[in-house]
């Protein structure tokens, strides 16, 4: 028998709300309510990841109405808002108090004016505010981790290397991992990058994408003792093409032969004791499908 760590694959995928999954047929219909969706989900996966986050600060409501609507054992990842990892924010979606401190910049001049939160009281108020929002699934013990997807125009350099200090700085007690959306991470950099996330105790985010020039090659590698790995599909013309709904970027359905490539691949990851698979090819039931997949393929024996 091998003396190797037996390792925890939790998957999962980025959304339970979107509207083309609640138009698929997965829920039957008895989930006719957010309560009996989320339980519903959670009967047959052990993560998800929460996108909407992103586009507005959590409430601690919602947290704590996660937190009781889930198994014990169920693990929530949270992905940043988007003022945190440097994106253009809707002023209508800033606190009062946070448009408070930003002065002249929110003052509304247009309908779905934009700003960037990029530095003082204001954006210390959103990292702690987004804290103080998800204290009811930490305490839970359902918290895993903070997603922090970086912008394509977040390249490498050091002063964006000092604004991941200042978010682990923000932030010291979290598991924060982060997603980098451009290519200078990584080719001659990989290395650098790697090490530079494992000393400060950040989580790598392993992509897969469609194969373009100008998205990053993330390498197969774990930075903790957590791995996180998020697949978008590999739609390139979609990925890239205008669309009425968000989803229709994420229209890829994998194959069982790439799915268990992609198991043998997350199988031979080192350092990681847990490794969490995320699916956002979150089209109709595209990423329920996988990951349903996904999870028979890593319960079987190597």
């Amino acid at each position: 028998m091998s003396g190797r760590k037996r390792i925890r694959y939790r998957v999962g995928t980025a959304s339970w709300t979107d509207p083309t999954l609640l138009e698929s047929g997965f829920y039957p219909p008895s989930a006719n309510t957010a309560a009996a969706r989320l339980q519903y989900y959670a009967a047959h996966f052990d993560t998800v990841e929460v996108d909407s986050t992103f586009y507005a600060l959590p409430s601690e409501r919602n947290s704590y109405l996660w937190a009781q609507r889930t198994p014990e054992d169920f693990l929530f990842h949270i992905k940043a808002f988007a003022a945190l990892t440097q994106h253009p924010v809707e002023l209508r979606q800033l606190p009062l108090a946070v448009r408070e401190r930003l002065g002249s910049e929110a003052k509304p001049t247009e309908p779905g004016q934009r700003v960037k939160v990029d530095s003082g009281e204001a954006l210390e108020l959103c990292f702690s505010m987004f804290a103080a929002a998800l204290s009811p699934l930490e305490r839970a013990g359902k918290l895993g981790c903070l997603l922090f997807q970086f912008p394509p125009w977040f390249t490498a350099r050091e002063e964006n290397e000092r604004y991941l200090d200042y978010c682990r700085a923000q932030l010291p007690t979290y598991r924060l991992a982060i997603e980098f959306r451009h290519r200078s991470w990584f080719g001659e950099r990989a290395e650098h990058t790697l090490a530079f996330l494992h000393e400060r105790g950040l989580v790598h985010v392993i992509l897969d994408l469609p194969a373009a020039p100008s998205l990053p090659a993330t390498p197969f590698a774990s930075t903790s003792d957590m791995a996180y790995v998020r697949l978008h599909g590999r739609n390139r013309e979609a990925w890239f093409g205008r669309h009425e709904r968000a989803s229709e970027r994420f229209r890829y359905l994998y194959s069982n032969e790439e799915l268990t490539e992609l198991a043998q691949k997350i199988r031979r990851l080192r350092g990681a004791t847990e490794v969490q698979v995320i699916f956002n090819n979150c089209y109709s039931d595209y990423g329920v499908r996988n990951a349903l997949t996904m999870t028979k393929l890593l319960r079987e024996e190597p």
